[in-house]
């Protein structure tokens, strides 16, 4: 076997990315994203890419936030594997799947060979998720009419909020946080990451009912790659009541009314509620994401 060649792109060869065939195709995932040429990394063997991987940030962002296309030809686990430990960035990774993959051997072939890939580079599994896409011909979905929208100029009211909706939540991202933490860091968290996105502060809304008593909140975003449903959050006293519908139909209705022509979603495949939610109005699952957190990083959060 030939010598494996490892090496970062740059603007005169990152054409040298996409001569990988996918049978994930994880291109099909990444059609709006825009990675940086120098933020490729490519395995070759013979002049032949057999591993590659694209981490992205923001447009203003100077490291990766995250490894978000990971993927390695068949008999070339060992070359995945180094291409991820030679990587100057060990950040969260995320790979997006098709959905129902797992119904499909050479699906569940092709994700198995990149996870364990990950696995021995030092990773471990973190969420399974749902990615959701709303477009026009799902049809708007209905406004119950039960609560009263308006936007909030002070920080400290999301914070709050956020600190009540993460003392009793689903999300993984948001218990890890928390253990680390507290509840004051996943709130923090969680602005941060509004905070991030490029869309205007002014469309974060709280929801009350018609008689003063706070709901919740609701995040209408664009991230780098589009509008996307950047929040729902409902207060733990509040719950039951179905009332996250009535949070991700306004904030559909609030994204189409500024222009949007799709939505984004996402959420926990084990956050059932809000998975129902999406399903009531009108979200197909699209894709499905698996996370993986770097070892030695989650064993330094939480000594």
């Amino acid at each position: 076997m030939t010598d494996l060649v490892i090496r970062a792109l740059d603007a005169s060869d990152a054409q040298l990315f996409d001569t990988m065939q996918d049978p994930l195709d994880a291109g099909a995932a990444h059609r709006t994203t825009r990675h940086r040429p120098d933020w490729k990394r490519v395995a070759l063997r013979d002049g032949r890419v057999i591993a590659r991987g694209a981490w992205w940030g923001g447009p203003d962002d100077t490291e990766p936030v995250v490894l978000n296309w990971f993927d390695v030809a068949e008999g070339e686990q060992e070359a995945g594997v180094e291409l991820l430990r030679t990587a100057p960035w060990q950040v969260e990774a995320e790979l997006n799947l098709p959905g129902g993959w797992r119904d499909d051997p050479s699906l569940r072939a092709a994700a198995d060979t990149r996870f364990t890939a990950l696995r021995a580079a030092g990773y471990e599994l973190l969420v399974e998720r749902f990615l959701y896409r709303w477009t026009p011909e799902c049809g708007l979905p209905e406004r119950p009419g039960r609560l009263v929208f308006a936007p909030e100029p002070d920080d400290a009211v999301f914070l709050d909020a956020l600190r009540r909706i993460h003392s009793a939540t689903l999300d993984v991202h948001a218990l890890i946080a928390i253990e680390q933490g507290g509840v004051d860091q996943a709130a923090q968290e969680e602005l941060d990451f509004f905070n991030w996105c490029p869309s205007p502060r002014e469309w974060w809304q709280v929801a009350h009912t018609p008689a003063g008593e706070p709901v919740g909140i609701h995040i209408p975003a664009h991230n780098p790659s589009g509008p996307c449903v950047g929040f729902i959050g409902v207060l733990p006293q509040q719950r039951g009541h179905g009332y996250a519908y009535d949070l991700l139909a306004e904030c559909t209705h609030f994204l189409v009314e500024h222009g949007a022509e799709f939505v984004a979603g996402a959420t926990d495949q084990g956050n059932h509620p809000m998975a129902a939610q999406f399903a009531r109005a009108g979200y197909p699952v699209v894709r499905e994401r698996v996370n993986f957190q770097f070892r030695e990083a989650a064993t330094h959060d939480r000594s």
